[in-house]
């Protein structure tokens, strides 16, 4: 029986002991589909025979169960997000368009063996916080369908809480992947800027965006965040991941003080931020009261200063064209852009950068932030009759984390009497993202507050085993990639396709002459500007690691490859001398587009 909450680890358990295949489970979330309560979770559902068509497929190309990462898992996808073949509709009718290429994290999780399931509702252009800003309808609370579902990523959040995915992509400019993840009962994942590619992506604010993750529990969206990230030369807002770390020990957790405790009013909720408090500390957490003023002012800016005009920016053409057929929130706050000159511009990043300098010395006291993911939760009647003021209030601890490039993770924390749920969210600087899971996840049992509608138990899988698994991982280039003739070689072994990237571009590839079958060579010639090698990153035990090590004839060998997100893997290189007389591909950017083209033998 496939249980309510789609957790990822739950669905790995019964892939491997044969109690249930991926076509299976596409069926049965069909059927969850067309039972559900909210029609307004989807913009637009998979097609039915396209879904079993996928996971029919990936029984070809991995046959085994979890062979891959994502093998078998379902998700959604925001509509501001491009899925080949499903329309982009960014929750406007007008807008729509049929996109021939998916996004690039979309393609991630594709290749990882993940499933698309459909397109989620979205306050419209990925504008509001609270999820009632659509012309397909306001997807409400799993927990209450009287009150709001968060925004802007709303159908993601419940897709995911009602046991429709394991797993959804958002976005979040604002606070658009914690507060929908807050009112759910679910985990959100809003990585530092950057680090999942925005190409595909229709922006809000373009400089801003981030690609976020909605997951019943931190190991699986920590998974799924690994999986989707990767430098993205197609994205100029790409970066390449700089890990930083957070004490082991000591932690020093900052925690609203004084007046800046605003709940607007929802003594409940304070109650239970007073309660994540707490569990921090038990947890070995140093608790810190600061001033959140100069936060407090930078997330002002968001909506009160210039950055609106990059709404604006993002869909001028259209809404020039089509105002009046933009929801009134909506259009009111885009159509506000236009009242900020080149002045006003750099006068606002003037005084960001004034409040940027006095958040350092904030972070010089403390290693992380604690606080609520929104004060408040409202109504949908409520927020429908005020609606800025009402939306403006659950932005207060949230709009200020992408100004300031920062990562946080938004978890459970309990529920009020009424039965609805209430979240915190840590915050780190940026790059800190693995280093927040461990302490996000323990917070998130601490709470007992489950996964969910159903409140299901956490898996027993802390997040550090989604950081480290006592999997080595190899960097593949040639005959051994997916699909490729000696790619059984890895399968046989128990490995696992883990992503799908590019090398750094001082990279040049070789077709091998004499080789059967045909089989490149990958040579580092620093200075080199070429275009990056695709390859494929899979994962081994150390054991299988070894054997097959051993096994690797000359001229090649395992040496580090640097990739395109600066990291360094082991991988597959090759003997500069080997390379003397053979044909250069690196223009073809991959063996598998070399092959494609006919021109090996």
């Amino acid at each position: 029986m496939v249980p309510e909450t789609l957790d990822i680890e739950s669905l790995r358990a019964l892939y491997a002991a044969g109690e249930l295949t991926p076509v299976d489970l596409v069926q049965e979330i069909v059927a969850r589909q067309e039972a559900a309560s909210d029609p307004a979770i989807f913009i637009t559902r998979a097609d039915p025979a396209a879904m079993r068509g996928a996971a029919e497929a990936l029984l070809q190309r991995a046959p085994q169960p979890n062979s891959l990462p994502l093998w078998g898992v379902p998700f959604a996808v925001k509509d501001n997000i491009d899925v080949a073949g499903l329309p982009t509709t960014a929750a406007c009718p007008a807008f729509a368009y049929r996109p021939e290429v998916s996004a690039r994290v979309v393609s991630r999780l594709e290749d990882a063996g993940a499933i698309v399931v459909g397109k989620t509702n979205l306050d419209q252009f990925a504008t509001g916080l609270n999820g009632t800003r659509s012309p397909y309808g306001a997807p409400r609370s799993v927990f209450d369908v009287s009150y709001i579902s968060g925004g802007s990523s709303s159908g993601s959040a419940v897709a995911v809480a009602a046991g429709l995915a394991a797993f959804a992509l958002g976005t979040d400019t604002a606070g658009s992947g914690r507060v929908p993840a807050s009112f759910n009962n679910l985990v959100g994942i809003k990585p530092t800027p950057g680090l999942l590619s925005t190409t595909g992506v229709l922006p809000a604010c373009r400089s801003l965006d981030c690609v976020t993750v909605f997951a019943n529990c931190v190991a699986d969206g920590v998974a799924v965040r690994r999986v989707a990230e990767g430098f993205d030369n197609a994205d100029p807002f790409s970066r390449s991941a700089k890990p930083t770390s957070l004490p082991s020990r000591g932690l020093r957790l900052g925690v609203l003080a004084g007046a800046e405790r605003n709940f607007c009013g929802d003594a409940e909720a304070e109650q239970l931020y007073d309660a994540a408090i707490a569990r921090a500390g038990k947890l070995g957490a140093s608790i810190v009261p600061f001033d959140y003023v100069p936060f407090r002012e930078i997330a002002a800016l968001l909506y009160q200063g210039p950055w609106v005009a990059e709404r604006l920016a993002a869909i001028q053409s259209f809404f020039d064209a089509h105002e009046d057929e933009v929801e009134p929130s909506v259009r009111a706050i885009i159509a506000g852009g236009r009242r900020y000159s080149a002045v006003d511009a750099f006068e606002g990043l003037y005084r960001f950068n004034e409040l940027r300098q006095k958040t350092e010395a904030i972070w010089a006291e403390v290693d992380g932030l604690l606080l609520p993911t929104a004060p408040t939760t409202y109504t949908v009647e409520a927020m429908m009759a005020d609606p800025i003021r009402l939306n403006s209030n659950l932005g207060l601890y949230t709009n200020f984390a992408n100004l300031l490039g920062c990562a946080a993770i938004a978890v459970p924390a309990g529920f009020r009497p009424n039965g609805l749920p209430f979240g915190v969210t840590l915050v780190g600087r940026g790059f800190q993202d693995d280093a927040l899971a461990p302490l996000a996840d323990a917070l998130h049992r601490a709470s007992d507050a489950g996964m969910g509608r159903a409140r299901t138990a956490v898996p027993d899988r802390p997040a550090e085993a989604a950081l480290s698994d006592g999997r080595c991982r190899l960097v593949v280039v040639g005959a051994h990639l997916s699909g490729m003739p000696l790619n059984r070689e890895i399968v046989a072994l128990g490995g696992r396709l883990e992503a799908t990237c590019r090398t750094a571009p001082d990279y040049r590839l070789y077709a091998l002459p004499g080789t059967v079958p045909p089989k490149p060579g990958l040579v580092r010639e620093p200075g080199f500007a070429g275009p990056g090698i695709t390859v494929e990153v899979w994962s081994l035990s150390e054991a299988a690691f070894g054997r097959f090590a051993q096994a690797i004839p000359a001229p090649l060998g395992i040496g580090k490859i640097a990739l395109d997100n600066g990291t360094a893997v082991s991988g597959f290189l090759c003997e500069a001398h080997a390379v003397a007389a053979a044909r250069e591909v690196t223009q073809f950017g991959g063996w598998r587009a070399f092959v494609a083209e006919g021109a090996a033998s």
